[in-house]
């Protein structure tokens, strides 16, 4: 990290600690975007909450000279969660030749939930030499941990896995995508409805890069890569998670009353060809005064393997991964490729 200018895009609440990262392991922050009037034109200091840096945060408009002009070795973009909603910034940094990292989950393993503008990016990103990737608290906690304990196993037969986190920390776009402050109905119509389809009309939603994948969809994909299974089959249900009390959430601005989704719960379901099942949940909603993230995972077979974390930091965790990933998209091979292909997460 040493050396390395880094460039921020998106300077909200996951940018406080990438940043800091960057510049504590000896990185430099050369440049910074964001679409917010509130923040354009502050120093990047003033968001990590340190003295000014000499480093003023742009209008994301004008992003490409920026990148032109500063040639970064990295672009760290931490703005939304779906690959559609970040595809303008991870195009231009193809476009420029800018490594990128983003914290979008869907990016984590995008092959299995949008595969055309995955395939769109990772041929721009061959064509000017650069790579793109995702990468966050899944690289560790739903990803390396889990292919670590099945490279202890004699023989698997299931991986089942539950995280939770708290949508409050994430920003508005998270707690949206997660159903927070909608009603029964409202949750029904916008978000479970999307899941009760054939697989072929899912198969179609895919291809036309329209599918809305919860974030194990595409952590069941990054496990299968990793562990060289095939996929045969995937499923996700969603749904509602409710509050017996009223409890107010800062980052939606609003109360979600009991009647309201405080979030959801995703489960997929992945069967493949090796006899292997995954079934995965993370539960994303507003906490209550009692909550906590916590993430248990499970493998069977010989033997039984249980791993559970309780109150790990999550938003610190997934900036610390993002910004140690650095030097390996760095020195991967051009294209759009995934950290299942990087090897293993390293301090």
């Amino acid at each position: 990290m040493k050396d390395l200018k880094i460039f921020q895009y998106g300077c909200g609440k996951m940018s406080v600690y990438t940043m800091r990262y960057v510049i504590e392991n000896g990185g430099k922050i050369v440049g910074a975007v964001d679409v917010n009037p509130d923040v354009i034109g502050k120093d990047i200091g003033e968001i990590i909450g340190c003295e000014k840096l000499g480093v003023i945060i742009n209008d994301v408009k004008n992003v490409e000279g920026l990148l032109t002009e500063l040639k970064p070795d990295c672009a760290i973009v931490t703005t939304m969660s779906l690959l559609d909603d970040v595809k303008d910034a991870l195009l231009i940094c193809a476009k420029c030749g800018v490594n990128a990292i983003t914290t979008c989950e869907e990016a984590f393993y995008p092959m299995n939930s949008n595969p055309n503008l995955t395939k769109e990016i990772d041929k721009l990103a061959k064509e000017n030499d650069c790579t793109i990737t995702g990468s966050g608290y899944q690289d560790a906690f739903w990803g390396n941990l889990i292919t670590t304990l099945v490279g202890a196993s004699h023989n698997i037969t299931k991986i089942k896995g539950s995280s939770s986190y708290n949508v409050e920390d994430y920003g508005i776009a998270l707690a949206k995508a997660h159903g927070a402050g909608l009603t029964k109905e409202e949750f029904e119509t916008e978000i479970a409805s999307a899941d009760e389809i054939s697989d072929e009309e899912r198969q179609k939603l895919i291809e036309s890069g329209k599918y809305a994948p919860s974030y194990m969809w595409n952590v069941n994909g990054w496990l299968c890569d990793k562990l060289g299974l095939t996929v045969i089959s995937q499923t996700q249900k969603c749904v509602p998670q409710f509050n017996s009390y009223d409890i107010e959430s800062s980052t939606l601005g609003m109360t979600v009353k009991a009647d309201m989704a405080t979030g959801m719960s995703a489960v997929v379901t992945t069967k493949t060809k090796e006899g292997i099942t995954l079934e995965t949940e993370c539960i994303g909603k507003v906490y209550n005064k009692d909550e906590f993230d916590r993430n248990e995972w499970t493998v069977y077979g010989e033997p039984d393997t249980t791993l559970v974390i309780e109150k790990p930091a999550t938003v610190e965790l997934t900036c610390a991964s993002i910004v140690n990933r650095i030097p390996d998209v760095i020195n991967a091979d051009a294209g759009f490729v995934p950290t299942s292909r990087m090897g293993e997460l390293k301090y």
